[in-house]
């Protein structure tokens, strides 16, 4: 998934979907360890999808912070 499209979602869906991406990951390595299925490249894929989740996450809280602090500091001027 394209981080451009995830950047569009709000701080719920992102959460949502970074459960979402888990459980799959989950799902995806038993059927490999039980011999199911063979598709690495899912797995790799999923990983990335997560990290790219976490990422956009993180900069949605250092944003909100960043705001919170330049508005403290414009309360006490």
């Amino acid at each position: 998934m394209k981080a451009e499209k995830m950047r569009e979602w709000t701080a719920k869906e992102l959460d949502a979907k970074m459960h979402e991406f888990s459980d799959q990951l989950f799902r995806l390595k038993f059927q490999l360890l039980n011999g199911q299925t063979e598709t690495l490249v899912k797995i790799r894929a999923l990983r990335k999808d997560i990290a790219r989740a976490k990422t956009l996450r993180r900069e949605m809280e250092l944003q909100g912070a960043a705001k919170k602090s330049s508005f403290e500091r414009r309360e006490e001027s």
